[in-house]
């Protein structure tokens, strides 16, 4: 073989075959990983994470509700995706409204783009997707820390296609080495005039703070109840070539997501059993639990439920009083506070259970 001929053989391997060392900036990029819940209905009052770990819906001023799915419809070579499905329309679009979709990235995980410097680095989104019917939207790149983006449109239609869109480097503005949300990863589905009346700001990263520039051209995902999204294969990778998509073992992603959230459920019983701890007194049991990966902060405790969802054994079965509390915690570990009205004995072992199906503790560092 020349070496022409060897060189062009590496580049057709480069281009066709997956690439060996981590390339892919995002985290959950296959849709693999929902930890909170495979389905949830009624979305767009309010901002957060429902279902895929690392994916964020942010609507603003919007009558137009969704369900958010971890649905197994995924291209070939993906076995799930995300599926947005609008089940409220709001065709009367006022100014100020929008729904995006979100997905947040650390600062000290994207100093290989060298933005802010003259060295910076163009960079390339991919991902696959598809919809009830044809339509256009933007993903738009946020400097969360100097205030920049760069929106770019992209087509949807009934089948599966891979969009690939590539970003200039930016040598305005540094990201920080941190571990806050610097840079955001979001798809613009629907949008008032606030956020479309002006030029698409396309080419350069320019002004975050000349909003009518950032979402212009869309379609609304909001305009009828049969409007669906599908996304899976998301990539962001330094360069201006689109690779194969990156795939990991779901034990590395969901280690990866654990970072941000970590939900302590079986989901097998009725009865999970969170851990055991010790009777810090005649009401009140201590559990405390390492988590699974060193999170990025420390973590707030949201549950499900009533009281009466939890309990807690020692000699006997005690229900709670009330929901169980994050008494302590820090990025390695957290303590909880399970308390009940009476019956303990100071110094013993105790089981913290939940009593149905659907109670959990889940902590949260998210971006």
């Amino acid at each position: 073989m020349t070496k022409a001929a060897e060189l062009a053989k590496i580049g057709e391997v480069a281009t066709n075959s997956q690439i060996g060392g981590r390339r892919n900036i995002v985290i959950n990029g296959g849709m693999n990983v929902a930890q909170r819940s495979a389905s949830v209905t009624g979305i767009g009052a309010s901002a957060g994470y429902f279902t895929l770990d690392r994916f964020r819906i942010s609507p603003a001023s919007t009558a137009g509700r969704l369900t958010m799915t971890q649905t197994a419809d995924g291209p070939s070579g993906f076995a799930n995706c995300l599926k947005l499905d609008c089940t409220t329309a709001d065709a009367s679009i006022a100014a100020g409204e929008r729904l995006i979709l979100q997905h947040k990235i650390e600062g000290q995980d994207l100093q290989q783009l060298k933005k802010g410097t003259s060295d910076a680095e163009e960079f390339t989104v991919s991902f696959y997707v598809k919809g009830n019917a044809s339509a256009t939207y933007v993903v738009e790149i946020f400097d969360l820390d100097n205030t920049r983006q760069i929106s770019k449109t992209f087509s949807v239609t009934t089948g599966w296609t891979r969009v690939i869109l590539t970003f200039p480097a930016d040598t305005t503005g540094a990201l920080g080495d941190d571990n806050a949300a610097s840079l955001q990863i979001g798809i613009w589905l629907h949008a008032g005039s606030t956020y479309t009346s002006g030029t698409l700001n396309s080419s350069a990263f320019g002004d975050g703070n000349t909003s009518a520039n950032r979402a212009v051209g869309i379609s609304s995902f909001f305009d009828s109840t049969d409007r669906t999204f599908f996304l899976t294969g998301l990539q962001m990778e330094l360069g201006s070539q689109a690779t194969p998509f990156e795939n990991r073992s779901f034990g590395e992603e969901l280690a990866l997501c654990q970072r941000y959230a970590v939900m302590i459920k079986e989901g097998v019983t009725s009865i999970d059993r969170f851990g055991v701890g010790s009777t810090a007194s005649a009401t009140t049991v201590q559990l405390v639990l390492q988590h699974p990966v060193r999170m990025r902060s420390t973590p707030t405790l949201t549950t499900t439920g009533t009281a009466a969802d939890y309990q807690v054994y020692s000699v006997d079965v005690t229900p709670c009083s009330v929901v169980p509390a994050l008494g302590a915690g820090s990025q390695f570990n957290s303590r909880y506070n399970f308390v009940v009205s009476s019956g303990l004995t100071g110094g013993h072992a105790a089981q913290c259970m939940a009593r149905v199906s659907n109670a959990y503790l889940l902590l949260t560092s998210e971006l």
